[in-house]
């Protein structure tokens, strides 16, 4: 898939799926479907709009392009969200992006997608046009919840990971590169591989996941994962992700590492000693393996 910014785009007759998608949940799936295009926005407009409610997101801009992929989808268009695309009434959105720039001929919409200055702009609005077909795609239910961002994002919030997969039809996914720690882990016999939380992404509650962890170009492994302060001991370092990979054998220091969250096992425990919390982590690391 090729991944243009809206400057660089030329015309051309496109079949263009317009939203967010942050997360590329089911729901918008079900608004991608038959799309040979999809159109997005970078940063989430929220930040620029009401940077103070801004929400954690789900995805940066690179998983969401890789999710839009697999689809089959053939561009990703990005439009850059700013001051003046806020601005910008829905009219003018229509007329100048969609038609001009884009040349679309049909465009594919949620049922609540909204645009342009003081978000005037809705599906009815992209109905009226004649330059274009226009289909809205209703919201999407599983066993009677609407699927939405807002509803995934309180899932992982909470430490629903496996509930939070079936609404996004895959894994949560967390990346990032392996940072150094304080190597904790090592002296207690797992040694882990650590990331630095984006506090603009959205991060699971604090506890012990199974996850499936990715390097790119070396590999996939089992993984068990920590998220939280580490209250047995003092660190001062804030919040952790740390994920111990099993069978693994080798240096992930400045790698990407992806991890993918299949379910929680347990939240986060103070123990009373070291070798409490190491004969915890057995447990922890055999149900893991059982489970992944």
């Amino acid at each position: 898939m090729k991944t243009v910014w809206l400057p660089d785009a030329t015309p051309r007759e496109r079949r263009l799926a317009v939203g967010e998608f942050d997360g590329v949940h089911v729901g918008h799936r079900a608004v991608i479907d038959g799309a040979d295009s999809v159109l997005t926005f970078e940063p989430h407009p929220r930040t620029v709009v009401a940077p103070e409610a801004a929400p954690k997101l789900l995805t940066t801009l690179a998983q969401k392009a890789g999710l839009i992929a697999d689809l089959g989808v053939e561009e990703l268009i990005v439009i850059p969200f700013d001051g003046a695309r806020m601005a910008q009434t829905a009219q003018e959105f229509v007329d100048h992006e969609l038609i001009e720039r884009l040349g679309a001929t049909w465009v594919s919409v949620g049922e609540n997608f909204r645009f342009g200055n003081r978000a005037r702009g809705d599906a009815a609005l992209l109905a009226e046009q004649t330059a274009f077909t226009t289909r809205v795609t209703d919201m999407v239910e599983l066993d009677g919840e609407i699927v939405s961002s807002t509803h995934i994002r309180g899932l992982v919030a909470g430490g629903q990971v496996a509930e939070a997969a079936r609404f996004l039809g895959a894994p949560f996914e967390t990346r990032g590169i392996v940072a150094h720690g304080d190597k904790r882990g090592r002296t207690l016999g797992f040694p882990t591989a650590n990331l630095v939380p984006d506090p603009a992404l959205a991060v699971p509650d604090h506890g012990i996941y199974a996850c499936r962890a990715i390097v790119p170009g070396l590999g996939e492994w089992t993984a068990a994962v920590s998220i939280g302060v580490r209250p047995t001991f003092v660190t001062g370092r804030g919040l952790l992700v740390e994920a111990f990979l099993l069978d693994f054998d080798g240096d992930l220091y400045d790698r990407e590492l992806r991890l993918q969250f299949v379910d929680r096992i347990r939240g986060e425990k103070r123990f009373d000693s070291a070798e409490a919390l190491i004969e915890q982590m057995h447990r922890d690391v055999d149900e893991i393996g059982r489970l992944v």
